[in-house]
């Protein structure tokens, strides 16, 4: 069996190094259009941008264990076509062949085109090269436009690195969608609280520059003058390549519970997959850190002839200043009709569990690193009256 992966980030790696542990000695291809070896992505809006890291720490192995280990690594190759008949993918001027093929091309910063247009200096945060641009350039003020994760993880650091910091979200709060009200009034309340001009219902109107800086121009409001502008409002999935090539795709390449698309020799991880999840009961695609490690150890069992689902519920984090934060679940769009709060959100110490009717949807701790695997106990039960009652230790509920 030939196993060729395309997209060569943290999903791919961990396709690759499974393959590898489980015994696998057959051919295996990873191709990957950036010119670095696999890499982490969490530390480039944490660690990385604060410099206590360094850029050589975040890679998932040394260049030289793809060599060991018999991986032929091609980066700074994009694959350009792929044809499901004759499984070839096209890398330029090259084909690969193939006997099974995993898609891992992640995703892409939704673009701004005002932004893009203005010749303001503009940055958008996916790659370690971003990343390293942008740490040299966390001074003066920085504008950001999107209260999400990436947009308030690059504030908390510039804040920290001394930065005057402006954040622009068009939402009432930051993270609403993802969090509710009452856990989106705790990240609006910290950032005030370390100086940020967090600035919600904002509506950008146009973007020009001044010079070297940035001019921000929001309804009803004078203008803001930055010398940074971070646009940070989200993502797209890489699921071109796919779907020229007719497999379904959906806000990402759809997948069954084991992660194969509608061609049963392609499979789809990370980023760009579109999950069919047998737990949660509905389709997902999950942008976060865990997933794409776990789908791709997932991904290499299911092509050594697994037939389990992955079942896994999602997972992610997050560090903002003296704030650390994890959470496990899912919310979808029918929301939640209850939030159980262990402990006191306003002094950012507590465990939060979302319901709804007898169903625990998700758990999140906050500053409480003894909480996860709890909440990983209960996240996906039924919400008792244990559950419900939050003079129950946590704990106590496993």
């Amino acid at each position: 069996m030939n196993v060729t992966v395309i997209g060569a980030g943290l999903a791919a790696a961990h396709v690759v190094t499974e393959l590898r542990a489980q015994g696998y000695d057959g051919d295996v291809v990873l191709v990957g259009d950036e010119p670095h070896a696999p890499y982490e992505r969490p530390p480039l809006s944490k660690g990385l941008l604060l410099g206590s890291a360094e850029p050589d720490s975040v890679f998932v192995h040394p260049r030289a264990w793809y060599d060991e280990h018999g991986v032929d690594l091609r980066v700074g190759t994009p694959a350009t076509a792929l044809d499901l008949d004759r499984r070839r993918v096209r890398l330029g001027a090259t084909e690969v062949a193939y006997d099974q093929l995993v898609l891992a091309p992640g995703a892409a910063p939704r673009r701004l085109a005002m932004a893009d247009t203005s010749g303001a200096p503009v940055h958008y945060l996916r790659t370690l090269d971003d990343a390293l641009r942008l740490r040299e350039r966390l001074t003066g003020h920085v504008a950001i436009i999107g209260a999400g994760w990436i947009g308030l993880e690059v504030a908390s650091a510039a804040r920290q690195a001394g930065a005057e910091v402006t954040v622009l979200e068009s939402a009432p709060l930051p993270l609403q969608r993802v969090l509710g009200d009452e856990l989106a009034t705790v990240f609006a309340d910290l950032h005030r609280a370390h100086g940020v001009d967090l600035r919600l219902g904002a509506e950008v109107t146009g973007i020009e520059h001044d010079g070297d800086r940035a001019v921000v121009r929001t309804a009803g409001a004078e203008p803001l003058v930055a010398d940074l502008l971070l646009v940070a409002v989200g993502v797209t999935p890489n699921d071109g390549l796919a779907a020229s090539a007719g497999l379904a795709t959906d806000d990402g390449v759809l997948v069954d519970a084991r992660l194969r698309t509608d061609d049963p020799r392609v499979l789809a991880i990370g980023d760009v997959a579109n999950h069919d999840h047998p737990v949660l009961g509905t389709r997902i695609r999950v942008e976060h850190w865990d997933t794409a490690i776990q789908h791709g150890k997932h991904a290499a069992r299911v092509l050594l002839g697994s037939d389990e689902p992955y079942t896994r519920l999602p997972y992610f984090f997050t560090d903002q200043y003296d704030l650390g934060m994890e959470y496990v679940g899912h919310v979808d769009r029918q929301g939640y009709d209850e939030l159980v709060v262990r402990g006191d959100l306003a002094a950012r110490s507590a465990s939060v569990l979302w319901l709804r009717g007898d169903r625990v949807l998700a758990g999140l701790h906050l500053n409480d690193w003894d909480a996860i695997d709890p909440l990983r106990a209960v996240v996906g039960g039924t919400a008792t009256d244990a559950v419900r009652d939050p003079s129950v230790p946590l704990a106590e509920l496993m």
